[in-house]
């Protein structure tokens, strides 16, 4: 007898380019799709609380929180202000406050138990040096580790342990999905897997092209190793071809310009792939 049909939308992570995934939701909720649940990491935390929060709302809450306003609220303190930051903390350039206050304000749940669908994110433990899900109790604490970048936010306790960027252990979840019974599975993603990557030909980008083979290697490798009989939609961004490769710039976490642009590019990309699957 085959598993009740279960609905999952994974949302990865991506700095300010998680923008895309809130035009691939919104083609989602025009095509009738609705998850059973949601699992994020990172940036796509951010935005997956608030789809299983509220699924019929999201889309508009997240293009308000995506606007350039808010962007620069959370991401584009001032140097002066970033390099306080810096010296006073020693570990990050950005505080988290804009963030967490932008996530209890907002946010029309406050705990894991009061979302209308099922919501998993997951952090990198510090002390253990593995992957934590967090499954239950505060949100706000929870999506603040989920999305902890490395040297730009600080780490985050909760309890008696510290954590940093989800993306560090899963980038795109996908596994994690189908572990918890999933049947059906749609990936929302940044666009940065539809393109090749360049040689990185600056010190400073060294570190960026290497974390970014890391994340689409462990993506690529759960893909290839999924189950028969589940059906997974990785949903285009409309990033162009991969003959053309990455725009380094595009991955820099401060570039908030085309926000719109990745929002609108992404819904009529994604658009076009579920009319064609329909």
């Amino acid at each position: 007898m085959g598993r009740q049909p279960r609905v999952a939308f994974v949302l990865g992570g991506g700095g300010v380019l998680g923008a895309h995934e809130v035009g691939m939701l919104r083609a989602l909720r025009e095509a009738g799709v609705t998850p059973d649940l949601v699992v994020g990491t990172s940036i796509g935390a951010v935005n997956g609380v608030f789809v299983a929060a509220s699924p019929d709302t999201a889309v508009e809450r997240l293009t308000g929180l995506w606007s350039d306003d808010s962007v620069r609220e959370v991401f584009g303190a001032r140097v002066w202000s970033r390099l306080w930051t810096l010296a006073r903390s020693g570990t990050h350039l950005h505080s988290n406050e804009p963030l967490r206050r932008m996530l209890e304000e907002l946010l029309p749940a406050r705990t894991f138990e009061e979302l209308a669908v099922p919501f998993q994110c997951v952090a990198a433990g510090i002390e253990t040096a593995m992957a934590h899900w967090f499954t239950g109790g505060a949100l706000a604490p929870a999506v603040l580790a989920s999305s902890a970048v490395p040297g730009l936010l600080p780490p985050v306790r909760v309890g008696d342990r510290h954590y940093l960027d989800g993306g560090l252990v899963h980038s795109i979840p996908v596994g994690r999905a189908v572990m918890l019974g999933a049947t059906t599975v749609y990936v929302l993603h940044v666009g940065r897997i539809e393109r090749d990557l360049p040689p990185p030909r600056r010190p400073w980008e060294v570190g960026m092209v290497a974390f970014e083979i890391a994340r689409r290697h462990r993506f690529f490798e759960e893909m290839a190793h999924l189950p028969d009989g589940l059906e997974v939609h990785v949903l285009p961004a409309g990033a162009g071809s991969s003959k053309s490769g990455v725009d380094l710039a595009q991955m820099r976490y401060r570039n908030v310009s085309g926000i719109a642009a990745h929002i609108e590019r992404a819904y009529r990309a994604s658009s076009e792939y579920l009319e064609e699957r329909a």
